[in-house]
């Protein structure tokens, strides 16, 4: 089965060459015509996968403390600028804004959005009028001053690019044509890349985010220079290591990556150490990563869980039980363990809300 990127890459890699990871995810997802989130509305059940915010209002209620106590911290701020980076159909804003307007009806923030997707900017416009949000294509154009950043399940859809040891070094991991050329298939670099020096077994592969520590970068170096913070919530590692956690997602479920480019979400593990050595080398400070479960219940997700069940029936009141309790769950591949929570700011921001005491 091919879709209608497919001709497009065919044709790209019969005249230049098999194409790295980097170059693949980058058009399988924003490809002007033929990508993934230029397209669709991925999100829900009738999508391929379903965020936290959808998951539960208490997420992006809670967010919205968060945002709320961040600002008391920075000083209050009256020309505070929010942001949210990727904001999906608008649901996670919606849910902040509507807690924030309770915990600081002071604040009257300039909402931006960076997005891409003309379809999920009709989402959020329709959820989010009433806020009045700029809409931005890169975080290159938004404004200088105060600024508070979310960032929810934002880093792990930006194109990376991997490396697999071989004998002789590192060999970049490449997209090229299967012997019939009627399929995509990985290949390798004809020469290692002598830039990389790390040890490693034979054979493993290692994922270096490019495009995530470029963001990372520019955030750091803007809230260090006109105050602010930026929160990453997003399912990934703390401890580098080795391993393909690349993986394609549609109908809610897993499909080869290379199958139906276009097709499928295309996601990868975010690396909390590298984007937090890439924000302090910035200057700026980190707060955590500390695990989504603790996260949460730190700001007070079961206070919240129970005070909306004092007014619904007893369906209602078992599936806010179920949605706070998938939102926790501690297992390995739980999403209160496989997904973290992370923070850096400027200097001045000694303590966040439900984070860790900052390290440089």
């Amino acid at each position: 089965m091919t879709s209608p990127l497919f001709a497009a890459l065919r044709d790209e890699i019969l005249a230049s060459g098999p194409i790295g990871l980097d170059r693949y995810m980058g058009l399988c997802l924003g490809h002007p015509v033929h990508g993934y989130y230029r397209t669709r509305d991925p999100l829900g059940s009738r999508g391929d996968f379903i965020t936290a915010p959808e998951i539960s209002q208490m997420f992006g209620e809670l967010i919205g403390i968060w945002i709320a106590a961040s600002w008391g911290a920075m000083g209050a701020p009256a020309d505070l600028a929010l942001v949210e980076l990727g904001p999906g159909r608008g649901t996670l804003m919606q849910d902040a804004l509507r807690a924030l307007s309770r915990a600081a009806p002071d604040l009257r923030p300039a909402l931006h959005l960076v997005e891409t997707s003309p379809v999920l900017r009709a989402e959020q416009e329709s959820r989010l009028s009433a806020a009045a949000p700029t809409w931005h294509a890169s975080i290159e154009t938004l404004p200088p001053g105060p600024t508070l950043v979310i960032a929810n399940e934002f880093f792990d859809a930006l194109p990376v690019r991997q490396f697999q040891r071989a004998e002789r070094g590192w060999f970049e991991r490449l997209v090229g044509l299967s012997a019939a050329g009627n399929a995509l298939a990985f290949g390798l670099a004809a020469e290692p890349d002598t830039r990389i020096s790390a040890s490693g077994p034979t054979g493993v592969l290692m994922t270096l985010p490019g495009a995530a520590l470029e963001a990372v970068r520019s955030l750091a170096r803007r809230v260090v220079a006109d105050r602010g913070a930026v929160l990453l919530v997003d399912y990934g590692h703390v401890r580098p290591g080795f391993g393909d956690s690349l993986q394609a997602l549609r109908g809610h479920a897993f499909v080869p990556p290379l199958a139906t480019p276009g097709e499928a979400d295309l996601t990868t593990h975010v690396d909390f150490t590298a984007l937090g050595r890439a924000a302090t080398g910035e200057g700026a400070i980190l707060h955590g990563p500390v695990d989504q479960r603790d996260f949460l219940l730190a700001l007070g997700l079961r206070a919240r869980a129970e005070r909306l069940g004092r007014d619904a029936s007893p369906a209602q009141r078992d599936a806010i039980t179920a949605a706070a309790t998938r939102l926790t769950d501690p297992a390995r591949r739980g999403m209160g363990s496989l997904f973290k929570a992370m923070a850096f700011s400027d200097a001045t921001l000694t303590a966040l809300p439900a984070l860790p005491a900052p390290g440089r």
